[in-house]
């Protein structure tokens, strides 16, 4: 017994190990970056990072440095973030290598979080290869590479504290460990101050509660409902303890959006049809573009080839009628989706368990970024998949389990799956050095479209600013057209 508890111990200290030097080794590059695109306005021209600049002012700014109640406010609430911006700026001012550094080590730490969650729902050996896939899926780059993506990273990190603090509050259904609770709702609040997406930990937290910690059903849920409406008695522990629990949660979570209007002034931000076209549409043209972007957004989690950092203007044409050739892809995608959904609400205990964890960290977080409630400054951005890509990889991971259980080609399967995750590295690695400056991010977004010309301005400024005016002056008539 102490052999094999030995061995267990080296067997899981050998897959953190694996997972840090992996994730620090494929960012590694990333070091001799510059400072690109959204970081010139959030950290060079930011006067919330400079010492001279009262601390406080960063409760009352948004994310830019601009006064969050002014109305061209981009209304983005991330005081945690700028902290750490400000923190980087004492140290080394200007100096881009620190601030990737600081962002290369918070995703390393976000890895080995992500890791532990993992062996909470899987077998080592799949729990290991979710947690590879995480650390070198090149969707990151722009989160972990682009210095502003540092946002998606510590909220990231905060959320999965909060929701690993959850599952030990959790742990017994008849009593609640009160102190990881506690912890639970600071980490909430973190992860909400560092991004706004942060506050859908409380969500995942509501979710985990009612399918795995109670093992309820839907049939189970409405059966409650019902004998807790009819019924005058004090409910039983476990109901008390469930009800505790996620009302605490759900209060939260509603201070924290009270707490996020009023700090706004009330309003919504105010984005222009060249940061998001659709917005600017009516129906059906805005609500067939918007489930459009759905499955572009799916196909960036499946096959991460065309990256680009501005997916803004003309990069997705609006989907302007039913008879668009997209659709397909819409009705594809949710053809997909509602197939497992349906496969967790008929599958087992352990795999509906599994399946609704799995889906929580996939759809929750991406809800406030997909338009679909409320209209946000971009079309795509690949940085908000940092977050929805934990679900994703544990879905691919847990596939790529009962395909390894079943098939009697276990050899194979670990070929492929090692693979896929050598041709993700390679990927990662090579596009870092797009954001090695203005003028490379942009002439490599330019390489996957053709239709922004914001690109073709930004790559024409970025050689004007190195006296290349001929050149200039070819990217600034090709944006005119």
């Amino acid at each position: 017994m102490a052999d094999e508890a030995y061995f267990k111990y080296h067997y899981r200290f050998s897959h953190f190990a694996a997972v840090v030097a992996v994730s620090f080794i494929c960012y590694y590059n990333a070091l001799h970056c510059g400072f690109v695109f959204d970081d010139i306005s959030a950290i060079r021209d930011n006067k919330d990072l400079r010492p001279s600049t009262p601390l406080l002012n960063i409760f009352f700014n948004d994310f830019w440095g601009t006064p969050i109640r002014k109305e061209h406010s981009h209304k983005s609430y991330r005081p945690l973030c700028v902290l750490t911006f400000r923190i980087n700026y004492a140290l080394h001012q200007l100096n881009p290598w620190g601030y990737h550094l600081f962002n290369i080590i918070l995703h390393v730490f976000v890895c080995v979080l992500y890791l532990r969650m993992c062996q909470l729902f899987l077998p080592a050996t799949a729990s290991f290869i979710a947690a590879l896939l995480f650390a070198v899926h090149p969707i990151h780059t722009e989160a972990v590479t682009g210095i502003v993506g540092r946002a998606e990273i510590l909220s990231s990190f905060f959320f999965l504290l909060a929701f690993l603090s959850y599952i030990k509050c959790s742990k017994s259904y008849l009593s609640t460990d009160h102190l990881q609770l506690c912890c639970c709702l600071l980490f909430i609040i973190c992860a909400t101050l560092s991004k706004e997406q942060g506050i859908t930990v409380a969500g995942v937290c509501f979710l985990y509660e009612i399918f795995v910690v109670q093992k309820l059903r839907l049939l189970d849920i409405l059966q409650i409902l019902q004998v807790f409406s009819t019924t005058k008695s004090s409910p039983s522990p476990w109901l008390r303890n469930m009800i505790v629990r996620l009302t605490v949660i759900t209060g939260t979570a509603l201070c924290l959006l009270i707490m996020r209007v009023k700090i706004m002034g009330s309003q919504l931000p105010v984005f222009t049809k060249f940061d998001n076209p659709a917005a600017a549409s009516h129906f059906p043209v805005r609500h067939l573009t918007y489930n459009y972007l759905l499955p572009v957004n799916a196909w960036l989690l499946l096959f991460p080839s065309d990256l680009c950092c501005d997916w803004t203007m003309g990069t997705i044409p609006i989907v302007e009628s039913l008879l668009d050739v997209r659709n397909i892809a819409t009705l594809t995608f949710y053809g997909i989706f509602g197939a497992i959904v349906w496969a967790a609400l008929t599958g087992d205990s352990t795999h509906f368990q599994f399946l609704s964890v799995s889906l929580s960290l996939l759809v929750l977080p991406f809800l406030p970024a997909s338009n679909l409630f409320f209209p946000v400054g971009f079309v795509v951005a690949e940085r908000v998949l940092y977050i929805p890509s934990m679900g994703f990889c544990l879905l691919v991971a847990y596939g790529w389990n009962l395909l390894y259980k079943k098939l009697g080609k276990k050899g194979f399967m670990i070929l492929l799956i090692s693979i896929v995750i050598m041709f993700h590295s390679l990927k990662t690695v090579l596009r870092n050095n797009d954001w090695v400056s203005e003028k490379e991010i942009f002439a490599a977004g330019l390489k996957v479209n053709k239709r922004n010309a914001k690109l073709y301005n930004n790559v024409g400024h970025a050689l004007e600013s190195h006296g290349k005016f001929k050149e200039a002056l070819e990217y600034f008539l090709q944006a005119a057209v």
